[in-house]
Formats: structure tokens, sequence, C-alpha cells
């Protein structure tokens, strides 16, 4: 059994995985800006630091007290709402992974893995994105962001193993932010919108699917690069139409004109009006899938639940715990609902 650094496992996938590797026998440290409630309910085997990744005394005194046998970094500040500190999401996730991984180098521990998007990419690409033809071309901050991290640990492929998992939306019970909105809806019986006809399709990765590729990197004892994802990925107005059957709900999707409805999110994101930006109005109609063939053929991998499995089970955990979530304050951005802001006009005329 093996001794662990996961960033950012106060956090919903932090969390999972930190969760997965425990419930396996590993012993797990957790650094994170938010309060980790695994170690306030006392979880075996968890020590929790609630500190700044950008930290290097911090950094260099976890290393020292602890002889890891790989990292995680998962933590990284998001884009997502109305008001961004660009300073503090661009130092999180581009100082702060340089800063880890030079100090894994100088401790001596090779695995390290990094968990990355496919928020580097913000177009239809018209084919599934491949870790070698399709070369990255964020559009937003937290793109760029991660792609500068992903740069940066190119240059310790001589001494760690770097393995970088891009990943799109992470999906399980627990997992809110944005999806959130989605869900109030489906929940309050209202229309589900779609722009255009709803035929994109957008791939998402199960959290413990996602944890499984993540503990298979740690082992795999070289750097490599892979794209991760669900199989048989159906349109978005069928994935929608199916939670909405399987909840009981008396939602109906319906579709909203695609060239005004854009420009629209646009002009609200330019007011600071919207929690959706540039990343989600360029693909909100659009498809984008990975080629998930590397992660499968290399490491061995298989995702095992669809987008509307997935979904489901992530909707359903709302509509149970729904009051106390909407209580929530400080905890991570994915295990909160996002503030709606000019969406919820639409909410009401739904």
């Amino acid at each position: 059994m093996s001794h662990v650094l996961v960033t950012g496992a106060s956090g919903f996938f932090g969390g999972v995985l930190k969760r997965r590797l425990l419930r396996e026998g590993h012993t797990v440290v957790n650094i994170d800006l938010e309060p980790d409630e695994d170690a306030e309910a006392s979880l075996p085997g968890l020590t929790s630091i609630r500190g700044d990744l950008r930290d290097p005394a911090l950094i260099q005194r976890t290393f020292v007290e602890n002889r890891f046998d790989a990292v995680y970094h998962v933590a990284a500040q998001l884009a997502h709402g109305m008001k961004m500190d660009e300073h503090l999401l661009w130092t999180s996730n581009v100082d702060a992974t340089k800063l880890l991984a030079q100090t894994a180098r100088d401790a001596g521990v090779r695995p390290f893995v990094f968990v990355s998007t496919n928020c580097l990419w913000a177009a239809n690409l018209g084919h599934p994105v491949n870790e070698d033809r399709d070369t990255p071309a964020p559009i937003e901050l937290y793109g760029k962001s991660k792609l500068a991290a992903e740069q940066c640990l190119h240059q310790f492929t001589d001494d760690l193993d770097v393995v970088i998992i891009r990943c799109p939306t992470i999906m399980d019970a627990g997992r809110l932010g944005l999806l959130a909105i989605l869900y109030e809806f489906i929940d309050d019986n209202k229309t589900v919108w779609v722009v255009g006809d709803g035929g994109n399709q957008y791939q998402f990765i199960y959290a413990e699917d996602l944890a499984t590729a993540c503990i298979l990197g740690a082992s795999f004892g070289k750097s490599d690069l892979f794209h991760i994802g669900s199989d048989n990925v159906k349109s978005m107005r069928q994935v929608y139409e199916s939670v909405i059957r399987a909840s009981g709900s008396r939602s109906r999707v319906r579709s909203l004109p695609k060239g005004p409805t854009i420009a629209a999110m646009m002009l609200a994101h330019k007011l600071r009006v919207s929690p959706l930006g540039p990343y989600h109005y360029k693909m909100i109609a659009e498809s984008f899938v990975f080629d998930t063939e590397r992660i499968k053929q290399r490491l061995g991998w298989k995702p095992s639940l669809t987008n509307e499995e997935m979904l489901l089970k992530s909707y359903e955990y709302y509509a149970r715990h729904r009051e106390e979530i909407s209580g929530r304050t400080n905890v991570s951005t994915h295990r909160k609902p996002a503030s709606m802001g000019i969406i919820r006009l639409l909410k009401w005329i739904s």
C-alpha cells in the first residue's frame, strides 16, 4: 500500500479519488484551500492540510514530513462565475503545478498524475479529438492555464513519470456547479432548453472511471498523455430526455435559435450577469468527443457508465439533497450550485 499526495481532495473529483485510494488501503495527504469534510469526520488514513499550493514553505515541509509514493495533482482554480480573479487562477493552475513538480523531483517521487481538461479546445473539430493529431487551441483563461501547466510538466519528464489525463465534464453523485442549474430546471418541471436542435454530442466522464485511470497512470512507469471519456455518446437532447423520463419529471426539451441565443450569451458574459463564459457559448451547440483508444490500449482502461447514466446519478443526488445543497458556502466550486444570474429569467418563462 502506498502513501500519496492528492491536491484538491476537498473538492468534488479530488474527494472521489481520495476516498477511492483510502478504500483500497492507501494513506492520503490532501492539500486544499477549502476545508476537508472527511478530515473533520476523522476518516482513517487521511491527513488534510488546509493551505495554498503556491506556498513554497508549505510544499517543502509537506514533502519533508512525508515519503510519498505518488502525486495526484487534481487541484485547480476554475473560471466559473460572474467574477474571476485572473491572477489567482493563473498562479494556482500554473505556478503551483511547477512548484509541485520541482518539489517532487527533488524528493525523488517519480509518479506524477495531472488531471487536465477538454477546455483546451473550444470548437467542433468534426472528429474524435486525438492526442497527437489535434493541437490544443484554448480561448479562455482556464484552458490557457491548464495548457501552460501541461507544457510546464513536459520539462520534468526526465525526472518524473508525468501522466497527463485530459478529461471532459466529470460526473457522479454530488457534481454540481453549473450543472445544478440544469437539475433545478428538471426538478421544478421547467422546460429544458437546448441551443439549436440539440443534436450535438458532448462527452462526459464518470468520476470513478477517472479515478481508475489516475490510479493506473500512477503505476504506468513512464510519461504519457491520455484523453478519456465515455463511449456511445448520444445527442444532448437524447441524454436530457433520458434523464427526464427516468426521474419522472414533467420537463420537456425544447430548442432555442442558435444564432440569437449565442449572441445573447456573449452579451450577458460581457455584462457579467451570466455564469457562462466563452468556452460555454462557443461549445453549447457544438459536438466534442475525445478519441480514447490510447488510454484503452496502453492502460487497459475502459468506461463503465454512459452519459445518460452519469447524468441521472448526479441529478438524483441533487433531488435528494436539494435543500441542504442550497445552503452550501464553504466548499469547492463543483460541490455547490452555481449562481444562475440572468438564466433565472429563462426559468421564470419556462
